[in-house]
C-alpha cells in the first residue's frame, strides 16, 4: 500500500512564504502523476497544480506564478513552494499520487495540512 505523508502546513502571515513536503514510501517513478490539491473551509477540494511522470507540469490559475511544484528523487519528495500567501489560500492541503498503469493504475491521498494564512 502507497503511503503520501504530508507536512509543512502551519500559519503564515499574507504576503509571506510556506514550502509543504509530500514524502511517499514507493519511488516517485513508480507515478504517473503526483499534485497538490485544496479544499477550503466550506468548500469543495480543488486541484491546486500537478506534475507529470515526464516532468511537465500544471498550475490552477489563482497560484499562477506565487505557487511552484518540484521532486526530489533521491528523497522521494514532492514539495510545494508557496509564495506571496493570501487569505484565501487557507486549506487543508493534500498531497495525490497516480501511479503508473503498469502499477495498476491507482491514485492515493495523503492525510491533509493545514495551512492558515492570517494577520
Amino acid at each position: 500500500q502507497v503511503q503520501l505523508v504530508e507536512s509543512g502546513g502551519g500559519l503564515v502571515q499574507p504576503g509571506g512564504s510556506l514550502k509543504l513536503s509530500c514524502a511517499t514510501s514507493e519511488s516517485i517513478f513508480s507515478f504517473n502523476s503526483m499534485g497538490w490539491y485544496r479544499q477550503p473551509p466550506g468548500k469543495q477540494r480543488e486541484l491546486v497544480g500537478q506534475m507529470f511522470r515526464v516532468g511537465s507540469s500544471s498550475y490552477a490559475d489563482s497560484v499562477k506564478g506565487r505557487f511552484t511544484i518540484s521532486r526530489d528523487y533521491f528523497k522521494n519528495t514532492m514539495y510545494l513552494q508557496m509564495n506571496s500567501l493570501e487569505s484565501e489560500d487557507t486549506a487543508v492541503y493534500y498531497c495525490n499520487a497516480i501511479e503508473t498503469l503498469s502499477r495498476g493504475g491507482n491514485q492515493y491521498w495523503g492525510q491533509g495540512t493545514q495551512v492558515t494564512v492570517s494577520s
